[in-house]
């Protein structure tokens, strides 16, 4: 994996769990908004809508890079629509991460042939 695939992943890693976490507060300040008089949707829809923005383009960029199959890219993307689905994808970036610099390791000691 090069540098750039690399950065791309961690890219999508990071913006997954705020993205998740901004979505579950929406969904607090939607109920609050019609069971009390607090109303912070809009900001909360703000914010929430610029991670998802950046979520995107940052799954579009590690899609082009990785050169993910089509499934693969649908799941990442369908988690970013499902109120907890970042933190899936975070820890399924995390540990496609891991498994990277493992066998980057085991390739560079000449331990496999991959």
């Amino acid at each position: 994996m090069d540098i750039k695939t690399a950065t791309a992943l961690r890219r999508l890693r990071l913006v997954s769990a705020p993205e998740a976490v901004s979505f579950i507060l929406l969904l607090v300040c939607s109920v609050l908004k019609r069971t009390t008089e607090f109303n912070a949707v809009p900001v909360m829809g703000s914010i929430h809508g610029v991670l998802f923005v950046l979520y995107v383009l940052f799954w579009a960029d590690a899609w082009n890079r990785a050169k993910w199959p089509w499934k693969t890219a649908a799941l990442y993307f369908v988690l970013s629509v499902l109120p907890t689905g970042g933190f899936f994808a975070e820890r399924k970036l995390k540990r496609e991460a891991e498994d990277a610099v493992i066998a980057s390791r085991a390739r560079r000691e000449g331990i496999v042939n991959a």
